[in-house]
């Protein structure tokens, strides 16, 4: 009963024998070297330097897997138990390729550190263990080995060569990021604030109503948002131009769109119409200083030639919207 209520309890390493001990180490080593593989065909297109070394380093496991089953033969038999490391408490957990393929760079790296670091700890708590003197060697060898694979990702991340190389990948992220999310979400945002101005606050004056100017406000940014999404998702797949997946850009530029409509309308959900206005006006002048920084940060604009832009535009929009609503 208890067995089905919590599942089946996991052995402790401390529980295996030698020959559990080496399936153990031979299941491990095929699960890293296809995570490497997964890892490597994830960044090849923009990492090409770092899927180099995690091919380098699946090929190492691949042998390492080979001299495991080799000593297992030899011992043991053809015969290999099915142990793997989710059946062993404590013992580190590996995502399923699938999960693996596209992860930041930097969390890639970060990864295959954890990876090695604690394929190292494992073989030299396997080694100690170990009564054979071929195995205990063995074990001992690996755990040198996958500690020798930090050293090399180290050495050569100091290295000019490795410095240059990851320099050249990260400005490859940058510029994937900007063309992902940042330019999409800027289009977005800029259209969401500017065009909405002169519907909102032509109603505002108009009305003089809060509450229906702020209906007007949120069916502007809400429908603006969502034309502007399924147009960035749909003219564009992404795969010649290389600016990413289309669904991610749409989001991004759907919801900027909206974010930018909504925050000049929602100061109208304050009943009093001046207080309401007054800060949707505080609003729309940080919505468009927050534009310009973006377009210097992001797209090397020079900051007063963005900031007149979208100050200019927008005065304008602003003015058309007051003149509208009062006429």
């Amino acid at each position: 009963m208890i067995t089905r209520l919590f599942g089946p309890t996991k052995r402790t390493l401390e529980s295996l024998s030698e020959q559990e001990i080496l399936a153990l180490a031979i299941s491990a080593e095929e699960d890293d070297g296809r995570i490497y593989l997964a890892y490597a065909n994830g960044v090849r297109d923009t990492f090409p330097h770092t899927a180099s070394m995690l091919d380098a380093m699946a090929k190492e496991e691949n042998e390492h897997r080979r001299r495991l089953i080799d000593m297992h033969v030899k011992r043991f038999g053809d015969n290999i138990p099915l142990v793997r490391r989710e059946y062993i408490r404590d013992f580190p957990k590996r995502k399923p390729d699938w999960l693996v393929a596209r992860m930041p760079i930097e969390t890639v790296r970060a990864n295959v550190k954890a990876m090695e670091e604690a394929a190292h700890r494992f073989y030299l708590e396997a080694a100690a263990r170990a009564t054979d003197a071929s195995t205990r060697k063995l074990l001992g060898d690996l755990a040198l080995a996958e500690k020798g694979h930090e050293n090399k990702a180290r050495l050569f991340e100091e290295s000019e060569e490795g410095k240059a190389a990851f320099s050249e990948e990260a400005h490859a992220e940058r510029r994937q990021f900007i063309l992902t999310y940042v330019q999409p979400g800027l289009a977005g945002l800029m259209d969401g604030s500017v065009s909405t101005l002169a519907p909102i606050f032509a109603a505002a004056f108009a009305t003089q109503d809060t509450w229906q100017t702020f209906l007007v406000g949120l069916s502007a940014s809400v429908g603006a948002g969502i034309s502007m999404g399924f147009t960035e998702a749909a003219h564009d797949d992404g795969k010649i131009s290389g600016r990413g997946s289309p669904v991610k850009r749409g989001f991004a530029s759907g919801i900027m769109t909206a974010i930018g409509g909504l925050g000049h309308a929602l100061p109208y959900l304050i009943p009093h119409f001046g207080l309401a206005t007054g800060i949707a006006v505080a609003i729309v002048f940080v919505e468009l200083w927050t534009i310009a920084f973006i377009q210097n940060r992001y797209m090397d604009t020079p900051f007063w030639r963005a900031a007149t832009q979208v100050v200019l535009g927008g005065s304008l929009v602003f003015a058309c919207g007051v003149l509208i609503g009062n006429a």
